[in-house]
């Protein structure tokens, strides 16, 4: 095919006879399309602007949607378009899981040893590339930069992390039974999985999942949010750096076509696995889709999170928790405190030191300097928080800090309640905003029985010096993660998930490589012993 320029487009358009129809078709591969593309990758302000990519990424290649059309990312701190990504469809998808299936026979046959190289270089590329990975979160988050660089900081480990656990994937042999007869057991990659994920953690969502899969063995279809796609479009760029063969990594991105874009990544029967992280409703949605070719899944759903504080805590120290654990990323967080108990004899100090704290942040755009918390990622997130403040203000609760969204913003002002009644909504429904919530106890067993309450059960923390009363809370709460004396728990290293209704098998750690496995059982008769 041949190109022209647009000086000599322009002459031969010239003169052709007047009322001559034409018919143009801008080609991604000429110069001028290059030149659009540059001035909407100048928008980011990246060092390396080849990051940036307005396309997704199927069996290798850059591609639109066969519909043309497109969807519009923006920033949530300025309202600002950022650019647009293709709106991807069924026919997208399932080309998608068809390069997956096509790749995964000859990944999955690479040696543990080839699958760490790689993947240790993609760790290396995205250090390499931390303060550009560390910009593109908070421009599509929303963030401050350096909760964005701390996202890639994290999301970078769980590559390195797996990267250890390729070459680990033991078997094992089991003593028999039967005379002549030994037992082996083997792990095996269980396929193509469809990992979906949210916006809350547009990097660190991805490569907790991926990591685990391309270390296994398998090959991925990626359906990001629609709200922060750029991240996951730049490890695809990562990941081609890196080595990763065409195929193995495929991201589909989606915004109307959602619920059959969805529904394929669940039914389809060469997907074997689905790996999910977002809502309780959503994840039962797909987990009923998945059933229907009774796929193994992981689910990683809603939280509400007990913060406890007995008598007897550093209150210094439980003040500075609660405010990383519940404001970290303005409370947009599963693992988030959204319920905070206080014993009655210290709730009066706790509660005035921590709304002292809170009244010191610094509400703005994420890449402004000395800015501590940034918006809310759309509209809707803001209606919640203010629904949650006037139920609980309606019942009771006193505001001591905060408490209103700033008009015509995406932001929330970082609010402090107290005295909030066990029958406001946000005991019951996870805020997902910068609202710490206070109320008072006065027994170990009523706060455990409050703090159980929910059907849900993905973390939980609680802050106390008596080493009896450590074991006994951390072993009484309905959790999948307690965070004993400290607010942060997540780590490339430990097994990340919930109990009830806040899904099903773990991610991170040892056992997360476990959840792309299959375990085969072979035995060999006829030894003759």
């Amino acid at each position: 095919m041949r190109f022209l320029s647009l000086s000599r487009l322009t002459s031969s358009l010239s003169a052709l006879p007047k009322h001559t129809t034409v018919s143009l078709t801008l080609h991604r591969h000429t110069p001028t399309f290059y030149r659009m593309a540059s001035n909407q990758a100048s928008v980011f302000g990246l060092k390396d602007s080849s990051l940036i990519k307005f396309q997704a990424f199927i069996d290798g290649k850059w591609v639109d949607s066969k519909s043309g059309e497109t969807i519009v990312v923006t920033n949530p701190a300025t309202n600002e378009e950022l650019g647009t990504v293709p709106e991807m469809g069924l026919a997208e998808t399932k080309e998608a899981i068809d390069a997956a299936a096509k790749a995964f026979p000859a990944w999955s046959k690479t040696t543990s040893k080839e699958r760490h190289d790689i993947l240790i270089k993609f760790f290396q590329l995205m250090k390499e590339h931390h303060d550009d990975l560390g910009r593109l979160i908070t421009l599509e988050n929303g963030k401050p930069l350096v909760e964005g660089k701390g996202e890639n900081a994290y999301s970078a480990s769980f590559m390195e992390w797996y990267a250890e656990e390729a070459v680990r994937t033991y078997g094992e042999q089991i003593p028999a039974s039967l005379p002549g007869v030994r037992n082996l057991v083997i792990k095996q990659p269980i396929g193509v999985v469809s990992i979906l994920t949210p916006w809350n953690f547009p990097s660190a969502m991805i490569t907790r999942k991926l990591g685990a899969a391309l270390a296994a063995g398998c090959t991925a279809v990626i359906k990001p949010p629609p709200e922060t796609p750029f991240s996951s479009l730049a490890l695809a760029e990562i990941s081609k750096r890196a080595g990763v063969p065409d195929g193995v990594i495929n991201i589909v991105t989606t915004q109307k076509n959602v619920i059959e874009v969805g529904k394929e990544m669940c039914e389809n029967k060469v997907v074997r696995k689905v790996s999910f992280t977002g809502s309780t409703p959503v994840a039962k949605l797909l987990y009923g889709m998945a059933a229907s070719t009774l796929k193994k899944v992981s689910l990683e759903a809603g939280g509400n999170a007990p913060f406890i504080v007995f008598d007897d805590a550093n209150i210094d120290d439980a003040v500075a928790a609660a405010i990383i654990c519940k404001f970290r990323g303005s409370g947009q967080t599963c693992v988030c405190a959204n319920r905070i108990y206080v014993q009655s004899t210290i709730y009066a100090e706790f509660a005035s030191r921590l709304a002292e704290k809170v009244s010191e942040f610094k509400v703005g755009n994420g890449l402004e300097e000395g800015t501590t918390h940034g918006p809310l990622i759309h509209a809707r997130a803001i209606e919640k928080v203010v629904r949650h403040v006037d139920d609980a203000v309606s019942k009771g609760a006193q505001v001591l800090v905060g408490g209103k969204s700033i008009p015509n913003t995406s932001f929330f002002i970082p609010t402090v309640l107290s005295d909030v009644p066990a029958d406001a909504a946000l005991n019951s429904e996870e805020t997902f905003g910068p609202l710490a919530a206070l109320t008072k106890f006065e027994t170990e067993e009523e706060v455990i029985r409050l703090a159980n309450s929910t059907d849900v059960g993905l973390a939980g923390y609680f802050f106390s010096r008596d080493i009896g009363r450590v074991f006994r809370v951390a072993e009484k709460l309905e959790v999948g993660m307690v965070g004993a004396n400290t607010g942060l728990i997540s780590q490339a290293v430990i097994p990340f998930g919930g109990v009830k209704e806040s899904g099903l098998g773990r991610e991170g750690g040892p056992h997360g490589i476990e959840e792309y496995m299959n375990t085969k059982l072979i035995v060999f008769g006829g030894l003759g012993m």
